[in-house]
């Protein structure tokens, strides 16, 4: 870790459950965690659209930062992803930031008119948009960018976003995590496709791909989404126990696999569980990281940087 550990909610955008959502980030924003996530899947006929959720969620929190986890390339041009972006990251004093990635369900964006991209074509497009919304931030007049999925012709690009916006890249296989570490500002992935005995080779794959670019791949932040329960009782599973087994598997999540930051994936009693994990697992987590001596050394060398 190169960094404080942050904590965060992950949503899904049920138009029908929208009410529970509201109590969910009160919740959040009440308990003093730091993100909240939210799936952006525009096909999906139950879900309300991502980034108006987010605006209306940050209007309604003083604190919290929101991210689409993460934002559907091919149904979101970049120019306008970044200029959505840097719109609400302005309104909100800097609340927002922005998670992203290549694409999937290629028949269901085909049905709304989007692109059938093949694996290769959805990582070089990512590539190319991920460019084009560091363009449209740079504070330039006007920008040019000619791509084979992507193009910008003398657009004139702002307002420009109240600060530096992360973009944080949900990537799995090795082209889309050798391209996080070429371009991203933090790694997505999720517990159920990307489990811990998985982390160390696609960590691998990022380091690779930092080196290619000249980055430092330290710099790039972890975001790991977990979904489990937390339950008095025996442990049940790796993410299916007591508030101290939980505290124990994130605080090695973080001090052996270098995540900095942990979303809460919720299930069957929402809101309770999500009190229990921002009430007695995120503390005992802070503490355990606050005394690790692998993570008191990083910090140390980070402030004499």
């Amino acid at each position: 870790m190169t960094r404080p550990p942050e904590f965060g909610l992950f949503l899904t955008p049920e138009a029908t459950a929208f009410p529970h959502a509201l109590r969910l980030v009160e919740a959040a924003e009440r308990d003093g965690l730091d993100l909240v996530g939210i799936q952006d899947h525009p096909y999906q006929p139950r879900f309300l659209d991502t980034f108006a959720m987010i605006g209306n969620l940050l209007g309604r929190t003083e604190r919290l930062r929101f991210f689409p986890a993460v934002a559907n390339l091919p149904l979101r041009p970049p120019a306008m992803i970044a200029k959505t972006a840097a719109s609400l990251d302005l309104m909100s004093g800097g609340r927002f930031e922005l998670g992203i990635g290549a694409g999937a369900f290629w028949e269901a964006i085909e049905a709304m008119g989007g692109p059938a991209r093949t694996p290769g074509e959805s990582v070089e497009a990512l590539s190319e948009a991920i460019e084009i919304i560091r363009l449209w931030w740079s504070g330039e007049r006007a920008i040019r960018y000619a791509g084979r999925h992507y193009t910008v012709d003398g657009a004139h690009p702002g307002p420009p976003p109240a600060h530096p916006i992360g973009v944080w890249v949900g990537a799995y296989k090795p082209r889309m995590l050798r391209l996080t570490g070429r371009l991203g500002d933090g790694w997505l992935p999720s517990f159920a496709y990307a489990p811990p005995e998985a982390i160390p080779e696609m960590v691998r794959q990022i380091e690779e791909g930092a080196a290619s670019a000249g980055r430092d791949a330290e710099a790039i932040r972890r975001i790991y989404n977990l979904n489990g329960v937390i339950a008095d009782g025996p442990t049940r599973g790796l993410l299916q126990g007591s508030p101290a087994h939980w505290i124990d598997a994130l605080t090695g999540f973080a001090v052996d696999l270098g995540f900095d930051t942990f979303l809460f994936w919720p299930h069957d009693d929402e809101l309770a569980q999500l009190e229990r994990f921002a009430q007695e697992v995120v503390p005992g987590v802070q503490e355990n990281l606050a005394a690790s001596p692998s993570v008191i050394a990083s910090q140390e060398k980070s402030d004499l940087a």
